[in-house]
C-alpha cells in the first residue's frame, strides 16, 4: 500500500508537526554546541598563545609556524591561519575575564561574528553589548556591520537584557549562518575525505560490515 493511501488516526497531523519541530530544535540546538565549542577552542588557543608569548618570547615567526603545523595536522580546518591566529590572541585579550568564555554572550557568535567585533570595536562594553545583541536579535553578520556602523550602542545606550537566556529562533540570520557556518563543519571534518581516512583506520572486519 502506497505511503498516501494509509489511513491516518485523528491527531496524526499535528504529531508529525510537533515531530518536525523537536527535530528541528535538536539540529539546532545541536548547531550552536559546536559552535560553541568552537569558539572555546579558539578563544583557549589564543589565550595560551598570549601566554608563551609572555613567558617564552614568542614572535610572529613561531606563531606563523604554529599555524602551518597546526594545518598540516588538521588540513580540512579552515581556522589555522597565520591571520585567524593572531585573531585568536586578539579574542583572548578582548575576552580576558574569568568567566568561562562558553557562559557568555559571544560564545553564541559564529567566528565570523566575532572577527567583526574585533576589527570595528575598541571598548569591552561595546564590543560585549553588539555581541549579546546580535545572539538575542538574530543579526546577520552583515546586519552586525551596519548596527556598528550606525553607532546603535550610542544612539540607544540600553543593555539587552537576559541576553544569556535568550537565543534568537531557528528561523533568524545568525541561526542560518551558525548552521552553515564554514570553520564548524571544518571542524567537525564533515566531508567525504574525512569519512574514508576514518574507514581507513577500521578493522577490516568493521569495513566489511559497514560495506554490506
Amino acid at each position: 500500500m502506497a505511503r498516501d493511501d494509509v489511513a491516518l488516526p485523528d491527531g496524526y497531523p499535528e504529531f508529525l508537526v510537533s515531530l518536525k519541530r523537536r527535530v528541528r530544535d535538536s539540529q539546532m540546538r545541536a548547531q550552536r554546541t559546536v559552535n560553541a565549542q568552537l569558539i572555546e577552542l579558539y578563544w583557549s588557543i589564543g589565550r595560551e598563545a598570549l601566554s608563551q608569548q609572555a613567558e617564552q618570547g614568542w614572535g610572529a615567526g613561531v606563531v606563523g609556524r604554529l599555524a602551518g603545523d597546526l594545518r598540516t595536522e588538521f588540513p580540512q580546518m579552515k581556522g589555522f591561519s597565520s591571520r585567524n591566529l593572531h585573531y585568536m590572541r586578539a579574542f583572548a585579550v578582548a575576552w580576558a575575564g574569568t568567566e568561562p568564555i562558553v557562559q557568555q554572550a559571544v560564545a553564541g557568535l559564529p567566528w565570523g561574528h566575532i572577527t567583526v567585533l574585533l576589527d570595528k570595536l575598541d571598548t569591552s562594553k561595546s564590543r560585549e553589548w553588539y555581541a549579546a545583541s546580535a545572539v538575542k536579535n538574530g543579526w546577520s553578520r552583515n546586519l552586525l556591520l551596519n548596527q556598528i556602523k550606525n553607532r546603535t550602542l550610542e544612539r540607544t545606550g540600553a543593555a539587552p537584557s537576559n541576553f544569556s537566556a535568550e537565543l534568537a529562533p531557528a528561523d533568524s540570520d545568525l541561526a542560518r549562518q551558525i548552521a552553515k557556518d564554514p570553520y564548524a563543519f571544518d571542524f567537525l571534518e564533515l566531508t567525504e575525505n574525512a569519512a574514508e581516512r576514518d574507514l581507513d583506520v577500521l578493522p577490516i572486519d568493521v569495513v566489511n560490515a559497514v560495506d554490506g
